[in-house]
């Protein structure tokens, strides 16, 4: 099978939802019209263009109207160019210490690592930094919502809250600052069509937040998944579409987008300013087990015993296929836009870099064995520090390990074990790096081939420890 893979257009197919939505974006329609006609865009498709790179370079942010209706295009650019420069200027003085000026040079620096990120070109060396964790910190955060396993989480982006869920069918808020449960949503049994959704009537399995904290999405063993308001909890609303559960979610960058995958084989992109539904993306031959996306238009995908990975190229309709694993592979995470690590039930921890169709890493038996089979121990977790050279792995062998991704990246080193019992199953980073969040459980959170007793189902967050601040 071909590497690249160029998906065939859609016809006669009908969806309850809409066609999709005119907010896809002007350079798609585009694509489509050159595919018609030898057309030539028009001046108003240009303006609006323009509008959509400087939204993405602003990152997102509220941007005030102009009071000049005869405002071209050019001039639009240049004032929103000067709103993202004041806003730079005073996010950069508030780092500084108050006897410390404002250069210029540190206006160009921000800038420069602002364009290495949304080019996915931005590669840090932290790793060696790092000698271990403080083991005597370690927070343990439990609540009665979570009796059984916590199979998910996301962090807040200002990193003062985590919010996770379990197969209890429950989500917990915690405070990072205080530690403690803040807010919850109970499990609720299934009702009617026409009943308030104040809760979900399944076990959890994946969740996922907006980069600006407006949106929380949760996915569950049901096909829906629920919106809520990460502030109070409350329900916003419900995307239906998939037709099987829905086990893994993540949000583009600096967007409402929001990427679904589901034991249906599909993959959806939907949009959460409008609350619809955008498109349908196929190709896996069996469940996903896991999704992951940065800035750019795309997504990847672990396609659990179809043993393949697939990058979805959103705007050009099409697919990159990378075959590696032995078995089912569980997890896949993108480390910047152009590498990713994977990990499945061969215990294998891989790297690949998107422009080749095999590891261009593997640490095989990554976690060890285990004695009573002589099986390796899957790989059921992993947390990039994105864009740097930091990976952490999880499993059920009874530790979380830290690695350092080197040589432009060939080679995997094992940095330092953390002692943690029970299946790891989810991982993030918190605070650039400071900490480590994890979801524990008693057993893996897609299913019960095995049960860890001693374990405690909770969230273990672990300070690590950097060379200088020993």
């Amino acid at each position: 099978m071909s590497f690249f893979i160029k998906s065939k257009p859609k016809r006669g197919i009908k969806n309850k939802f809409s066609n999709k939505k005119e907010h896809i974006g002007n350079a798609k329609k585009a694509k489509t019209d050159s595919n018609n006609d030898d057309t030539i865009t028009s001046s108003e498709d240009e303006e609006e263009e323009h509008n959509d790179d400087m939204d993405h370079v602003n990152g997102g942010m509220n941007v005030p109207p102009s009071d000049d209706e005869n405002e071209t295009a050019q001039e639009k650019k240049l004032r929103l160019a000067k709103i993202f420069l004041e806003e730079i200027e005073k996010e950069e003085a508030a780092r500084l210490n108050e006897d410390e000026e404002l250069h210029g040079d540190a206006i160009s620096k921000r800038l420069k690592l602002d364009y290495l990120k949304q080019a996915g070109k931005l590669k840090l060396s932290v790793a060696n930094e790092y000698v271990g964790a403080d083991i005597n910190n370690i927070q343990i955060l439990k609540a009665k919502e979570h009796k059984n396993a916590v199979t998910c989480l996301c962090v807040s982006s200002d990193n003062k809250f985590v919010f996770s869920g379990s197969k209890d069918s429950s989500i917990v808020k915690w405070s990072l600052v205080e530690n403690r449960k803040v807010k919850s949503i109970p499990f609720q049994k299934k009702l009617n069509k026409n009943s308030e959704v104040v809760g979900h009537s399944k076990q959890i399995l994946c969740i996922a937040i907006s980069f600006d904290d407006k949106f929380l999405a949760v996915g569950d063993a049901t096909s829906v998944i629920q919106i809520w308001n990460p502030e109070d909890l409350k329900h916003i609303g419900s995307l239906k579409g998939h037709r099987d559960s829905v086990t893994g979610l993540t949000f583009r960058g600096n967007t409402h987008s929001l990427y679904s995958c589901s034991n249906d084989r599909s993959v959806k992109v939907w949009s959460l300013d409008e609350m619809s539904y955008v498109e349908t993306l196929y190709g896996h031959q069996d469940k996903i087990t896991s999704i992951d996306c940065l800035i750019k238009e795309r997504a990847i995908t672990a396609g659990g015993r179809d043993a393949s990975i697939r990058l979805w190229k959103i705007l050009e309709e099409s697919q990159l296929i990378y075959n590696g694993h032995s078995g089912s592979i569980d997890v896949v995470r993108l480390i910047n836009e152009e590498h990713f690590a994977s990990g499945g039930d061969d215990g294998n921890l891989c790297i690949w870099s998107t422009g080749k169709k095999k590891p261009v890493c593997i640490v095989k038996e990554a976690h060890g064995c285990d004695p009573s089979n002589l099986q390796p121990f899957w790989i059921t977790s992993i947390a990039v520090l994105v864009n740097t050279d930091l990976i952490a792995s999880g499993s059920n062998d009874g530790s979380v390990r830290l690695w350092h991704l080197e040589n432009k990246p060939r080679q995997l080193t094992l940095l330092f074990p953390i002692q943690i019992t029970g299946f790891v199953n989810d991982l993030a980073f918190i605070a650039n790096g400071d900490y480590l969040a994890a979801a524990i459980g008693i057993e893996h959170r897609f299913g019960r081939w095995s049960v860890i007793k001693s374990a405690k189902n909770s969230i273990a967050v672990i300070p690590l420890t950097k060379k200088n601040s020993t």
